[in-house]
């Protein structure tokens, strides 16, 4: 979710009839049309397909583009993933996969300039894998983030298990059973199956009222969030580490200490997009459509 704009309060307001009613996100979300032909299926028949299907008008100045292929590339299978890392180019191929969905950048920055890497080993290693494999790579960011509601909010909070725990006011808070910020902390790890999570406050300090907001928000977003009085602990994808944290670690020494829990943006993410590959299976039934998780690249010690 990087550089998401933030998204105002009403749009949460709006969200929470439909995150409670569960999972079916984008399949709900969308009217039915008339299926494709199961003849010569193009990556753009795909690319509208989502776009019409998710009742979202185009967004100019659009992220979601094309990173490496054609649009009239013949579709022979597709993967969704969190990101179009290496290891999961290769499982592509391995899959008969010529077109990957990918939720966040290719190659390297939030908009795939790739000026600055054309001399790059690195780059020119990944994209010969691409184009040696006539594989399509297509960005779906900005569009899965304006569907009300958000898949990749919602697919967070059913992992949790806090979809029957939303706050009818305020989509992006929970209310769970109180516990501590050292066992909230054990609760997101286990259930989101991460070998480590970092957080901030007291240990004991005790949490109720959860906020939510999964990817790269920023700092003044988060921050705002915690200062609006409503919420223990805030559960994030990833922070500035001047920003967030340390508001957190400051508001120890003042009469209402916070907490925060940062689970790393692959992970507050990730399964929103395997929530499209369920859509896209059940849309395209002749196109083979597999997740494929990106997994953490960090090796934790």
């Amino acid at each position: 979710m990087s550089d998401k704009q933030t998204l105002h309060r009403r749009d949460f307001l709006k969200s929470t009839p439909l995150i409670l009613g569960g999972l079916g996100t984008l399949a709900q979300s969308v009217a039915a049309n008339e299926p494709l032909s199961s003849q010569a299926v193009t990556v753009q028949d795909v690319i509208d397909r989502i776009i019409t299907h998710a009742g979202v008008e185009p967004i100019e100045d659009s992220i979601d583009t094309l990173k490496v292929g054609s649009p009239d590339a013949v579709v022979r299978g597709i993967v969704t993933t969190f990101m179009a890392t290496t290891p999961v180019i290769h499982q592509a191929i391995e899959q008969r996969a010529n077109f990957i969905i990918t939720h966040e950048p290719t190659f390297y920055s939030h908009r795939d300039t790739i000026d600055w890497l054309q001399n790059d080993p690195v780059y020119q290693h990944k994209r010969a894998l691409l184009e040696d494999n006539n594989i399509t790579v297509w960005r779906y960011h900005d569009h899965i983030h304006k569907i009300i509601p958000d898949p990749i909010f919602t697919a967070l909070i059913h992992r949790l298990g806090w979809s029957n725990m939303i706050d009818l006011a305020d989509a992006r808070v929970c209310h769970i059973p109180q516990t501590t910020l050292a066992d909230l902390t054990q609760h997101c790890k286990q259930n989101l199956n991460m070998r480590a999570m970092c957080y901030v406050g007291d240990p004991n300090l005790p949490c109720k009222n959860v906020g939510l907001l999964p990817g790269a928000w920023g700092g003044k977003p988060q921050i705002e969030f915690l200062a609006e009085g409503n919420i223990d602990v805030l559960i994030c994808g990833e922070v500035n580490e001047w920003e967030t944290n340390e508001y957190v670690r400051d508001s120890q020494h003042t009469n209402r200490p916070l907490a925060l829990i940062v689970t790393g943006h692959q992970c507050s993410e990730e399964d929103g997009m395997k929530t499209l590959a369920d859509w896209l299976t059940n849309e395209l039934p002749h196109i083979q459509t597999h997740y494929v998780p990106a997994g953490d690249s960090f090796t934790h010690i």
